[in-house]
C-alpha cells in the first residue's frame, strides 16, 4: 500500500483533493493506487517509460547552441481528471472562440470590418509578422481557416478555466494525446474500466474526414496528404503518427510539383493530383516563390495553386495573426462583435506595452508578472518575474522599452496542481490541458480529453515539453 500522501496546494487549485478530501472523481483512481506499493507502481512508470521508447515517441529539444536533442517525452501514470460538468463549459467556450476566431480571420483577410468599425488597431494587424498579405481575398472552402485548434487552457486559484493560447497555425501534441490513452490501458486496465472515460481514438478518422470534405475536386476518394519539414523536425513522430493513422501519405517539398498550378505527387506511376494538404510547416517555408526564397522545405508555386482553389492547405495560410498575443487580448472582443455573445471562457489578463500606462504597470511590478514575445512559442524567450535574477528582469525592460509592441505581460496566474508519481510517491505538480478542435463544414467538434502537459519540477508553472515538462492521460468522466 501507498503510505504517503502529499500535501495540499494552499496557493491554488488541487484537482484531486479539496479543503473536504479527496474530490468525488478521483476516488476509484484513488484506491487503485493505495492497493500498489511503491515499488509496484515505479515497476509500471517504468513500463510506461519502455513502451515510449519502443514506439519511438520522441520529440526535440534545442539547447543554446541550438543543437537537437532527441528526448523521451515523459509521461506520468496517474491520469488527470475532468468531470462531464466542467467538460461541458469547456467544450461551449473553445466552439464559441473558434466561430469568432475564424469569422475574424475571414474578415480580417477580406473587408475588414472589425478594424474598420475601431474594435481592434489597425497598426496591430499591420504589424504583425504573421499577417500574410500574399493571401489577402483568398476565397477558401466553407469560408474555415481553422480546421484544427490546440487551446491551451488552465485552472485558477477557484478552479476557473482561462485560455492561455488558441494555437491556430501547426498546433502538436495530438499524438501524445492518444499514446498516453493506449499506454493508461495497459498498465492500469482495471482502473480503466471502472471509470465511465470518454474516448479520445476517433481523433484521426473524424479529422480524416473533415480533409477529405475540404476537397475542391468533386471525388469520391480525393488525395489527401500530410507535409512534414522531414526527419529532423522536433515532431516527426507525431507526423508519422498521424499520416498512418489517417491512411494518408507522408510527404516532404521535394515529393510534391506544381505544374499549371495545380500540386501533384510523385510516384513510381507517375504524377498524382494533390487535393489537399495537411501541412505541419510553417507559412513563411511554404513555398520559396513567395516567402523564404531559400526554403527547401516547400513547394514552389504552392501559393499560386491555393489562391487558384486547386488545393486546400490545412491550416489555412494566414492563421498566425490571431496567434499573435498581441491581437490575443482582443478574442473577447471579437466575441462579442461577431457573436453577439459574452465570451464563456475568460482570457488571462493581458497587458499591451505599447500601451504606456500599462507598461508603467507592468514595470512597477516585474516581480508578479510573466513577460512573453508576441510571436514567441514553445516557452523560449519567456520571464518568469518570480523566478527571474534582477539583471533579467531590468534586461527585459531594456528590450520591452525599445521594441513594445513585440511583447506582452500577464500576471502569474498559479496553476492548477494534480499529484504526481514522483519517485514513487504522490507529488503535487502544476498542469495545463491542451483540448484538440476540429472545425469542418458541419460545426466544431471537440475530442472529449486533450494533452495534460505537467511541470514535472517542483514549483514550476513551466509545462512545456522543450523546457522540460512531461503529460498526463486526461479523463473526461461523468
Amino acid at each position: 500500500m501507498m503510505k504517503r500522501m502529499p500535501k495540499l496546494n494552499p496557493k491554488g487549485w488541487d484537482e484531486m483533493f479539496s479543503d473536504k478530501g479527496v474530490r468525488s472523481s478521483y476516488r476509484q483512481v484513488l484506491q487503485t493506487l493505495q492497493n500498489h506499493n511503491s515499488e509496484n507502481l515505479k515497476q509500471k512508470q517504468k513500463q510506461a517509460a519502455d513502451f515510449f521508447m519502443n514506439q519511438g515517441i520522441t520529440f526535440t529539444v534545442y539547447s543554446d547552441k541550438n543543437e537537437g536533442i532527441e528526448r523521451i517525452f515523459p509521461f506520468d501514470i496517474i491520469p488527470r481528471i475532468i468531470t462531464q460538468k466542467d467538460w461541458n463549459e469547456v467544450e461551449s467556450g473553445i466552439t464559441q472562440r473558434l466561430r469568432a476566431l475564424n469569422l475574424f480571420l475571414e474578415d480580417v483577410y477580406n473587408d475588414q470590418l472589425i478594424i474598420k468599425e475601431g474594435i481592434i488597431p489597425a497598426a496591430l494587424i499591420a504589424s504583425c509578422p504573421h499577417y500574410i498579405q500574399e493571401v489577402h481575398g483568398i476565397k477558401l472552402p466553407h469560408n474555415i481557416h481553422v480546421h484544427i485548434a490546440g487551446l491551451d487552457l488552465i485552472r485558477g486559484a477557484k478552479g476557473e478555466f482561462y485560455v492561455l493560447e488558441d494555437n491556430l497555425r501547426c498546433p502538436s501534441g495530438v499524438s501524445y494525446m492518444l499514446e498516453n490513452r493506449e499506454i493508461t490501458k495497459k498498465i492500469f486496465p482495471e482502473m480503466f474500466t471502472s471509470n465511465d472515460v470518454s474516448m479520445v481514438a476517433n481523433y484521426p478518422m473524424i479529422f480524416h474526414n473533415i480533409l477529405v470534405s475540404l476537397s475542391p475536386r468533386s471525388i469520391s476518394n480525393p488525395n489527401v496528404v500530410l507535409l512534414t519539414p522531414g526527419i529532423y523536425n522536433s515532431a516527426y513522430y507525431e507526423h508519422t503518427f498521424l499520416a498512418r493513422q489517417m491512411g494518408i501519405p507522408l510527404v516532404e517539398g521535394r515529393d510534391l510539383v506544381v505544374n499549371n498550378s495545380k500540386v501533384y505527387m510523385k510516384t513510381t506511376s507517375g504524377l498524382r493530383q494533390v487535393d489537399v494538404i495537411y501541412r505541419r510547416l510553417d507559412d513563411e517555408y511554404l513555398d520559396p516563390l513567395v516567402f523564404k526564397p531559400d526554403s527547401t522545405l516547400g513547394v514552389p508555386g504552392l501559393i499560386s495553386a491555393y489562391k487558384m482553389g486547386n488545393v486546400a492547405l490545412v491550416n489555412a495560410v494566414g492563421n498566425g495573426v490571431a496567434d499573435d498575443k498581441a491581437v490575443y487580448a482582443f478574442v473577447p472582443d471579437m466575441i462579442r462583435y461577431y457573436l453577439n455573445e459574452e465570451p464563456i471562457l475568460k482570457n488571462v489578463p493581458t497587458y499591451q506595452m505599447e500601451n504606456i500606462d500599462e507598461r508603467e504597470l507592468v514595470f512597477a511590478d516585474m516581480g508578479n508578472m510573466v513577460v512573453k514575445e508576441t510571436n514567441g512559442s514553445g516557452g523560449y524567450g519567456m520571464i518568469m518575474g518570480n523566478k527571474a535574477a534582477e539583471k533579467e528582469l531590468e534586461d527585459a525592460k531594456i528590450a520591452i522599452a525599445a521594441n513594445p509592441r513585440n511583447f506582452i505581460a500577464q500576471p502569474i496566474i498559479q496553476l492548477s496542481t494534480v499529484p504526481c508519481l514522483i519517485d514513487g510517491e504522490l507529488k503535487l505538480r502544476h498542469v495545463d490541458l491542451r483540448p484538440y478542435a476540429l472545425c469542418g463544414p458541419n460545426g466544431v467538434e471537440i475530442v472529449p480529453g486533450g494533452l495534460t502537459r505537467v511541470a514535472l519540477t517542483e514549483g514550476s508553472l513551466v509545462v512545456n515539453s522543450s523546457q522540460g515538462g512531461g503529460s498526463k492521460d486526461t479523463w473526461i468522466v461523468k
